[in-house]
C-alpha cells in the first residue's frame, strides 16, 4: 500500500494567477485544497502589470461610461485569437467576463474606473481603464467598436501585487492550505490516473533556513527578472539549498492534480527546442525561474499532448510617448513593418522576423518635439526611464530622409521611396499602406529626422520582454488535461500559461491573467466534480 506525507482532495502546483483561481473555484465546490509552490507564491502574476483583460459590460466599464457588450468583445477578440480555442470557449469566455470581474472583486481584487485618455502600453497612476490591445488599430477598429478593456489592479507602480495578494488572502481565509519551498518532481499515477504530487520540500527546515530562502527567492523574482545574470546566480544558491535542506514527499491528491506552474520561457533550452529560429538570448524572459516548463515536462512523461509550443509573445511598446504611433516603423531594407498603433506583441513579432532583427522608428522634427512633451505627463517610472533612452542615446539624426538613412545603414532610395508612400497616402487620402488609421497619421516632412533603434537586442534599459504561449493541450469544457491519443488523463488538470488557453495565439495585455483566471477557475470546479464521481 503506497504512504503518503500528505495528502488533499484537490493538489494544485504553482501558486501564481491560475493556481490561486483554480484552488479558490474548487474550495468554493467543498474540497480540502493543499496548494505548492517551489517559491513563495505569486509566480509572474505579482510580478506582472496586474492587467485584466475583460469586456462585456463589466461593473468598471460601466462606471467609467465605456459602453460594451459580449458580441462585440466576441468580435475583436475573435480576430485577435484565432484557432488558439475554439468559438464555443471564446464565447463562454466573453459571456463569463464581467461576473469574473464580480468574482475578482468579491475576492478583495481593487479595481477602479478611471479612464486613460490616451493610448499607452501602461497607464500611469491616474488611470486604471485603459485599450490594452489593438482595439483602436486599422483592421480591427473595422471589425468591432474600440473599447477599453485593460482592467488594472488598482495600485501605485506595477500593480500585479494587487491582484494577487487579495486572492491569496481570501484563499487563506477560505481554508485553502498552502506548502511554499516545495518543488514538484513527478506525478503519481495508478490506475492511468494520476493521484498524487512526489516534491522535494524545504518546508521541514529550521527557521534561518526558510528565511534565507525566502530572501533568496524574493531575489530571483524581483530584481532578477530584469537581470538575468543576477538571477542565475541566486538560483544557483536556491538549488543547492534544496539539494542540502530538501526531504522528498508524496502528496496525494484523491480527486486531482492541477498544474499552475506557467509557461517555459525561462528554460532556453526547451525554447530553443521547440522555436529554434527565435532569438530567445536577446529576450528579457518575462516571468520566475519557476516558468522552466517543469509542470509541462512531468505531464508529458505520462503521456500529455501539448500545443502551440513554438508559439511566443515578443513585446516592443514604442508608447508612450503617444506621439510616437504617427512616426513610421522601418527594417533594414527600409521598408515599412506594420501599423504602427498596434499592440506592443504585433510589433516585437514583426521585429522577431525582420532581418537581423533590426528596426527603426522615423520622426520628423513636429513629432521629436512633439514626443519629448509627453515622455512625463504620460509615463511611470520604467516607461520614462526607457523614452528617454530611446530619445537621448544615440539617436540617428540627419538633415534629409536620404542622410538620416545613410547613417543608419540604410539604403536611402529605398528608405525615401518608403516615405514617399506615406506621406502620399496622407495627402491624397488613400488607405495607409499599412493599415494605420487615418486619424493617427501623421506625415513625416519637416527636418532634422531621427531614426529610433527599435531593434530586437539584450539591453537592460530597453530589453524585449517575451513569454511562452503554448502548453498542454487540455479538453477546453473541463481543463483536464489530453493526451496524445485524444483522451484525457483522469485526475490532472492543467490551468494559465501551463496550458493551451485563449492567448495562445496572440497577446493582448490582460488576456494572459484573464486566462489563468478563466482556466484555472474551470480546472477547480471540474476537479472537484471528479471527486463526487469516484
Amino acid at each position: 500500500m503506497r504512504t503518503w506525507d500528505s495528502s488533499a482532495d484537490v493538489v494544485v502546483v504553482g501558486y501564481g494567477g491560475a493556481g490561486v483561481a483554480a484552488a479558490l473555484a474548487a474550495r468554493e465546490s467543498g474540497a480540502d485544497v493543499l496548494a505548492v509552490d517551489r517559491f513563495i507564491g505569486g509566480g509572474a502574476t505579482a510580478l506582472s502589470g496586474g492587467i485584466v483583460y475583460a469586456g462585456g459590460g463589466t461593473w468598471v466599464q460601466r462606471a467609467a461610461g465605456v459602453e460594451d457588450d459580449v458580441d462585440n468583445m466576441l468580435a475583436y477578440l475573435r480576430a485577435e485569437v484565432g484557432d488558439a480555442v475554439s468559438e464555443q470557449t471564446l464565447r463562454r469566455f466573453c459571456e463569463g467576463s464581467a461576473a469574473m470581474i464580480d468574482w475578482l472583486t468579491g475576492h478583495g481584487v481593487p479595481f477602479q474606473p478611471s479612464l486613460c485618455p490616451y493610448k499607452t502600453s501602461y497607464p500611469t497612476d491616474e488611470h486604471y481603464l485603459y485599450y490594452s490591445g489593438s482595439e483602436n488599430s486599422g483592421g480591427f477598429r473595422e471589425l468591432a467598436k474600440p473599447r477599453q478593456r485593460g482592467h488594472r489592479a488598482h495600485g501605485r507602480g506595477v500593480s500585479g501585487k494587487k491582484l494577487f495578494g487579495p486572492l491569496a488572502a481570501s484563499a487563506a481565509k477560505h481554508g485553502v492550505r498552502t506548502q511554499t519551498a516545495t518543488r514538484a518532481t513527478g506525478l503519481v499515477v495508478e490506475g492511468g490516473r494520476v493521484v498524487g504530487v512526489e516534491a522535494i520540500t524545504l518546508a521541514g527546515a529550521s527557521e534561518a533556513v526558510l528565511k534565507r530562502f525566502t530572501a533568496l527567492a524574493k531575489i530571483s523574482a524581483k530584481p532578477g527578472v530584469y537581470h538575468p545574470g543576477l538571477r542565475q546566480l541566486v538560483q544557483s544558491q536556491i538549488d543547492r539549498m534544496e539539494r542540502r535542506y530538501g526531504v522528498p514527499v508524496r502528496i496525494e491528491a484523491r480527486s486531482g492534480v492541477i498544474l499552475g506552474t506557467g509557461g517555459f520561457i525561462a528554460n532556453g533550452a526547451m525554447v530553443a527546442r521547440h522555436a529554434p529560429a527565435y532569438p530567445w538570448a536577446e529576450g528579457l524572459p518575462l516571468g520566475t525561474a519557476g516558468d522552466d516548463g517543469s509542470g509541462i515536462t512531468m505531464a508529458e512523461a505520462i503521456g500529455a499532448a501539448t500545443g502551440k509550443m513554438d508559439a511566443m509573445s515578443t513585446w516592443r511598446f514604442i508608447a508612450p510617448p503617444s506621439a510616437f504611433f504617427g512616426s513610421i516603423a522601418v527594417d533594414a531594407n527600409g521598408q515599412r513593418m506594420i501599423d504602427e498603433s498596434r499592440y506592443g506583441a504585433a510589433m516585437g513579432a514583426a521585429i522577431a522576423t525582420s532581418p537581423g532583427n533590426r528596426a527603426w522608428l522615423l520622426l520628423d522634427s513636429e513629432l521629436v518635439t512633439e514626443s519629448r512633451r509627453q515622455i512625463g505627463p504620460q509615463s511611470v517610472w520604467f516607461q520614462r526611464m526607457q523614452a528617454e533612452r530611446l530619445m537621448r542615446l544615440n539617436p540617428i539624426t540627419g538633415k534629409s530622409i536620404e542622410d538620416v538613412a545613410a547613417r543608419a545603414g540604410i539604403e536611402p532610395a529605398a528608405l525615401r521611396k518608403t516615405v514617399d508612400a506615406h506621406n502620399r497616402a496622407i495627402e491624397e487620402n488613400l488607405p495607409d499602406p499599412m493599415g494605420k488609421p487615418a486619424d493617427i497619421r501623421r506625415p513625416l516632412r519637416s527636418g532634422p529626422f531621427q531614426l529610433l533603434d527599435i531593434s530586437f537586442k539584450a539591453k537592460l534599459t530597453y530589453p524585449m520582454p517575451m513569454l511562452t504561449l503554448g502548453g498542454l493541450l487540455v479538453d477546453e469544457d473541463t481543463g483536464a488535461v489530453r493526451t496524445t491519443d485524444g483522451g484525457t488523463i483522469p485526475g490532472l488538470y492543467a490551468a494559465g500559461r501551463a496550458a493551451v488557453g485563449v492567448c495562445s495565439n496572440s497577446y493582448v495585455s490582460g488576456l494572459s491573467l484573464a486566462d489563468c483566471v478563466f482556466s484555472g477557475r474551470r480546472a477547480g470546479a471540474h476537479a472537484v466534480q471528479a471527486l463526487s464521481t469516484r
